[in-house]
């Protein structure tokens, strides 16, 4: 199958403005970039449930689960970041063991249940201005 020349220069006009966007991001906007890319996921993998197609539900949850363990999760510093490092370490520990479960059981209320878990910190860190607190951004070249 071949697709149109638009589609595929749609396509690619999409892959190099998040490149570009990623690239020239701050600490704090690429966080947020995070978030808006989970609540996404979640949004995809809802909709692809909704639709019975699993192949795409269990695609959109394992970028959903990718983008918690590689981006959010593992860019907290929990050495500086104290009890607020630590809870949002467990919540997203666990809300990546809801979307596993949602993923294996199909189950749409465990999905809501994590986009309304994130979707208020998401919300929370677009209105910080600036970096944010030294502890919440993420951690280069040495383990969390």
């Amino acid at each position: 199958m071949f697709t149109s020349v638009s589609s595929r220069a749609a396509s690619a006009y999409r892959r190099v403005a998040a490149e570009t966007s990623v690239q020239g991001a701050s600490p704090h906007q690429l966080v947020e970039l995070l978030f808006d890319a989970l609540l996404q996921a979640i949004a995809n993998a809802r909709g692809a449930l909704a639709r019975g197609d699993i192949e795409t539900k269990g695609q959109a949850i394992g970028k959903a689960v990718r983008i918690i363990e590689e981006g959010l999760k593992a860019g907290l510093n929990l050495r500086e970041g104290g009890e607020i490092a630590a809870n949002l370490h467990s919540l997203y520990g666990y809300s990546m063991m809801r979307l596993t479960h949602a993923n294996l059981r199909n189950d749409d209320k465990a999905l809501e249940e994590v986009r309304n878990l994130i979707e208020p910190l998401a919300q929370s860190w677009k209105q910080i201005k600036g970096p944010g607190p030294a502890y919440l951004q993420p951690v280069t070249g040495q383990g969390a």
